[in-house]
């Protein structure tokens, strides 16, 4: 791919300002794990073990959301738009895992 020094710099650009966007998300999301954790030690100890699972199941989903995003840090531009698409992906499932799990919750 040829690209240009504006397109370039555009992309870099592009690049850091997502990175910084889904990992200060990926960090709000934890919180939010946090606070479906809290609220799944209250509960009663047959509904518990079922919360916990999701608990664990959402972290193992954010976890590979954060692995692709440390992924994508280090990858050249080149290849940066398509493992975004994949991390895009993967972020919507997560977050559709979270409201799922959150609204077994209330």
């Amino acid at each position: 791919m040829n690209l240009t020094i504006n397109q370039g710099a555009n992309i870099m650009e592009d690049k850091k300002s997502y990175l910084q966007k889904m990992s200060d998300q990926l960090k709000q999301w934890d919180a939010k794990i946090d606070e479906l954790k809290a609220k799944a030690d209250k509960t009663k100890a047959e509904s518990r073990d079922e919360f916990l699972r999701q608990i664990d199941t959402l972290r193992v989903k954010k976890n590979s959301v954060q692995d692709q995003l440390k992924r994508l840090q280090e990858t050249g531009d080149g290849a940066w738009y398509e493992l975004k698409a994949g991390l895009d992906r993967s972020w919507t499932e997560f977050k559709g895992a979270f409201s799922n799990a959150s609204a077994k919750f209330k």
